[in-house]
C-alpha cells in the first residue's frame, strides 16, 4: 500500500520534526526581534536618562521650534489638564511621555495642518510644579514653583504661614490619598526626609492649630505662646486662675505642681497660695503652697497625670474694721481703711492715703463723723494760709474728697488768679484754665477744644504772666507738629497764651489786612489771579504765594518774574524763569523769598518801548506780525519768522534780508527760506543777534516782477505803433 502520497511511518517524525524546527526557529527570530526593540528601547530610556532627559510633567514648559513657521516657534505651557495648546490643533497631551515620544505626536498632530516639518524640534525649556496650597497661610490656592521646589519652598510662595499653624499635622493629598507629616520635626532637624517630595497637581493642607478657637481674630506669636504650649486637649495641663500666663500646657512626665505654675508665670500678688486646687486622675485636691515653701517636704508636692487641672484662687480680703480705723474714700492716690494711732491729724491721714489726686475737688472736702456730723474742709485755703482751721479726726470718721463738677457755667472763682492760665484768641473756648506743673501747652490747647480754623498756629504769643512787660514767646506749633521745633515752651500758673487769627480768605485781604504784621506778610502783585498782601510763614515757599494768589493769568510774561527782597542787607532783584521750572522741575530755579519781599509777575503783552533795541530784534516787510521781538541766543532766524506770523502768501522767501548791526561792522545777508526747506542744511541759517533786522521782500520787489512789468508796458506801446502804420 505504498505509494508516492504516503509517508513512512519512521520519517513521518522527522518531518514533523523539521516543520516543529521551522517554527521554533521563527518564534526564535521573533523573540530576538523582540527582545532588540526591547533593547534598543532600554537603551534609548538609559541614553535619554545619560542626557538628563526626564519624563514631560504638569508645570513643564517645552520650546517647539520649526523654521519658518513664527506662530509654532514658541514656548507650550502643559497645563493642569497635562497639555499643550498648539496652534490650528488645539490641546496634544504630553504630560507622561518621554521628549522624543512628545516629539513624534506634535510632529504628528500637526501633520494634519502643516506639511513641511522635517525640522520640527522638540526641547524641555523650564520645570516647574504646579501644586495647590490650603488652611492656615496668608495667601491659600494653586502656586507654580521651581521643578525641584521643597515642601517649604511651597508654603513661601503661598505666603508664608499664619500665626497659629499646627506644624505637626501638615498633609500631603496626591489622588486621593491623604498623606501626614511632622514639618515641625524638619524645621528642627532640617533632615528633608521628613517632608515628602512634591509631584504636580499635591496639595498641601495646614491646618490650625486646636487652641485658636473657632473664630478668626488678629493675634501675634507672643500672645499665642503666652497661652501655653499644649496641642491636645486630653493629654495637656489647665492652668489658670490668679497665675500671671494661665493658658494649657504640654504633660511631661514627672511634672508636678510648682512646674506647671511656674510655666504659668507664678501667681500673682492677689493668689491664695494656701488654697490651690488640683484635679488629677479625675480626684480633686487642695495643695498649700505656702506650707511647702515654709517647710520644703517633697512628700507635700503633688504629682501629676495628663490632663490635670490647677486652679489657684484668689485671696478674699476681710473687711477691716475696728476702734482705731479711719476710712479715707473719693479722688485719692490709695483709698481705704487705715489704722490711726492716737495724735494722728487729718493732714497725716490725708497723706498716708497718697494725697488728693488732679480731679479732686480739695475745696470741697467731707468730714463725716462717726456721730454723723458731715464737716466741710477747704484744704486751699489752709494751704495758702488764708486762714481756716482743719477738723480733728477720730476713730470711725470718714473722709471723702469729691471729684470736680463740671458745668455749664462754671465759677471762675473757684480757681485763684495764681493758679490759673488765661487762654484767648482763635481757640474753640477760651477761658481761664486751672493750672498744674505736668501740663503743657498741647494740654491748654486741648482743654479749650484746640485751635480753630481761623487761627495763626504758627506764631503762638505768651506771656509767663500778666506783668510780664518783656516781648512774648512766639510758639510755632506747626513746626513743633512737623518735628522743626525741638520742645515745648515752659508754662507756669498766671501765664496769658494769644493765638492769634489769620485774615479769612486771600481774596478777602484788603479788607483786613491790617489784623496782619507786615514782617510776617508778603506782597504779589503783577499778572496774577488775585493780587495783594499775604500770610508767610517759614514753612511756606515761592510756589505757596503763587498758588494763594490764584496763579498767573493768560497775559503772564513767566520768563520775567522779578522777586524784590527789602528787609534783608540791603536791597536786591532775582529775575526767575518760572517758565522754565515747569519744563525742567528744577527746585533749584525758584527763589527763597521771606516776610516783607515783593513778587512782581510783569504783562507778557507789555509796550514794545519797555524793551531797549540792543535787546530785541526787528522782523518788517511781508510777515504776519511785523514788529519788535525779545530774543535770546538759543533762538534761530526760523524762530523769529515763526514768533512773527511767518511769512505770507505773496512774500518773496528766496531773498530774505537779515541785517546785522549787533556785530563791529554793520552787514547784510541774504537768506534762503525756500532753498534752506529743500535741503534742511543747518549751516545755511544765518547767525542773528539781539539788535539786528530781519526783512521779508515782496514779490512785488522781485527782478523778474520788474522786468515783466516793464514788459506789459512794450507790448501796449508796439501795438499802438503797428495801428497808426497800418492807418
Amino acid at each position: 500500500m505504498s505509494g508516492p502520497s504516503q509517508f513512512h511511518p519512521l520519517q513521518r517524525p522527522a518531518k514533523l520534526l523539521r516543520a516543529g524546527q521551522l517554527i521554533s526557529s521563527g518564534l526564535m527570530v521573533l523573540a530576538i526581534g523582540f527582545l532588540a526593540i526591547a533593547f534598543l528601547l532600554t537603551g534609548r530610556a538609559h541614553a535619554a536618562e545619560r542626557k538628563g532627559i526626564e519624563t514631560l510633567r504638569i508645570g513643564d514648559t517645552i520650546a517647539v521650534r520649526v523654521p519658518g513657521e513664527q506662530t509654532l516657534s514658541a514656548d507650550f505651557k502643559i497645563d493642569r489638564q497635562g497639555q499643550v495648546i498648539l496652534p490650528e490643533v488645539g490641546g496634544v497631551v504630553l504630560a507622561g511621555l518621554s521628549l522624543p515620544d512628545a516629539e513624534t505626536r506634535v510632529r504628528v498632530t500637526l501633520e494634519k495642518v502643516y506639511r513641511d516639518l522635517d525640522r520640527l524640534s522638540v526641547s524641555l525649556k523650564e520645570r516647574k510644579l504646579l501644586v495647590t496650597v490650603l488652611g492656615y497661610v496668608k495667601n491659600p490656592g494653586p502656586v507654580e514653583i521651581p521643578g525641584e521646589a521643597t515642601v517649604q519652598m511651597a508654603i513661601s510662595a503661598a505666603g508664608g504661614l499664619n500665626q497659629g499653624a499646627q506644624l505637626d499635622r501638615f498633609q500631603l493629598r496626591r489622588g486621593g490619598k491623604e498623606t501626614p507629616f511632622d514639618y515641625k520635626k524638619y524645621l528642627d532637624s532640617g533632615d528633608t526626609s521628613m517632608v515628602p517630595a512634591l509631584e504636580p497637581l499635591d496639595v498641601i493642607f495646614v491646618p490650625a492649630s486646636p487652641r485658636t478657637g473657632n473664630v478668626q481674630i488678629d493675634f501675634d506669636g507672643r500672645t499665642l505662646a503666652e497661652a501655653g504650649d499644649g496641642g491636645e486637649e486630653r493629654s495637656s495641663i489647665k492652668v489658670f486662675g490668679e497665675v500671671n500666663k494661665p493658658g494649657i500646657f504640654s504633660y511631661k512626665s514627672g511634672a508636678n505642681a510648682i512646674d506647671m505654675i511656674m510655666r504659668a508665670g507664678g501667681v500673682t500678688r492677689y493668689a491664695s497660695v494656701e488654697q490651690i486646687r488640683i484635679i488629677t486622675k479625675g480626684e480633686p485636691s487642695v495643695f498649700n503652697l505656702q506650707t511647702f515653701l515654709d517647710s520644703g517636704k517633697l512628700h507635700l508636692l503633688p504629682e501629676l497625670s495628663e490632663g490635670a487641672t490647677i486652679f489657684v484662687p484668689k485671696q478674699l480680703e476681710e473687711v477691716r474694721s475696728g476702734k482705731n480705723t479711719v476710712y479715707v474714700m473719693g479722688e485719692v492716690a490709695k483709698p481705704g481703711a487705715f489704722d490711726s494711732k492716737p495724735g494722728a491729724g487729718f493732714i497725716d491721714i490725708l497723706a498716708n492715703s497718697g494725697g488728693p489726686t488732679r480731679f479732686a475737688d480739695t475745696r470741697q472736702i467731707r468730714l463725716i463723723k462717726a456721730d454723723g456730723r458731715v464737716i466741710l474742709v477747704d484744704l486751699p485755703l489752709f494751704t495758702e494760709g488764708k486762714g481756716g482751721k482743719l477738723p480733728e479726726v477720730s476713730s470711725g470718721d470718714a473722709i471723702f474728697m469729691p471729684e470736680k463738677t463740671d458745668t455749664k457755667e462754671p465759677s471762675w472763682l473757684k480757681v485763684a488768679p495764681d493758679r490759673a492760665v488765661k487762654l484767648m484768641g482763635a481757640v474753640v473756648r477760651p477761658g481761664r484754665f486751672e493750672w498744674s506743673d505736668e501740663m503743657s501747652v498741647l494740654d491748654l490747647l486741648a482743654q479749650a477744644g484746640g485751635p480753630s480754623q481761623k487761627a495763626d498756629m504758627t506764631r503762638i504769643q505768651i506771656r509767663r504772666s500778666e506783668t510780664d512787660k518783656g516781648k512774648p514767646i512766639l510758639f510755632d506749633l506747626t513746626g513743633y507738629l512737623n518735628g522743626q521745633v525741638s520742645g515745648l515752651p515752659k508754662l507756669v500758673a498766671g501765664a496769658v497764651i494769644m493765638v492769634p487769627e489769620l485774615p479769612v480768605s486771600p481774596t478777602d485781604m484788603k479788607g483786613q489786612w491790617v489784623q496782619q504784621a507786615p514782617e510776617q506778610s508778603i506782597y504779589i502783585m503783577g499778572q496774577v489771579g488775585s493780587p495783594g498782601r499775604y500770610a508767610f510763614n517759614n514753612q511756606m515757599g515761592f510756589l505757596d504765594i503763587i498758588a494763594a494768589a490764584n496763579g498767573p493769568n493768560g497775559s503772564a510774561d513767566l520768563r520775567n518774574v522779578r522777586v524784590s527782597h527789602r528787609l534783608g542787607k540791603g536791597s536786591r532783584v532775582t529775575k526767575v524763569n518760572l517758565a522754565r521750572y515747569f519744563e525742567t522741575g528744577d527746585d533749584s530755579i525758584l527763589p527763597r523769598v521771606k516776610p516783607g519781599d515783593v513778587i512782581f509777575i510783569p504783562d507778557r503783552n507789555k509796550e514794545w518801548l519797555d524793551d531797549p533795541k540792543e535787546r530785541t530784534v526787528r522782523v518788517i516787510g511781508a510777515v504776519g506780525k511785523p514788529g519788535r521781538y525779545r530774543f535770546t541766543d538759543d533762538m534761530t532766524v526760523l524762530d523769529l519768522l515763526a514768533e512773527a506770523g511767518g511769512p505770507t502768501s505773496d512774500a518773496l522767501q528766496s531773498k530774505i534780508v537779515v541785517i546785522n548791526v549787533s556785530t563791529s561792522t554793520e552787514s547784510a545777508r541774504l537768506f534762503d527760506l525756500v532753498g534752506f526747506a529743500k535741503t534742511g542744511d543747518i549751516s545755511r541759517l544765518p547767525a542773528v543777534r539781539a539788535g539786528d533786522t530781519l526783512y521779508v521782500p515782496n514779490l512785488s520787489q522781485s527782478d523778474w516782477k520788474i522786468f515783466m512789468d516793464g514788459f506789459k508796458d512794450v507790448i501796449p506801446l508796439i501795438s499802438l505803433v503797428a495801428l497808426i502804420g497800418a492807418l
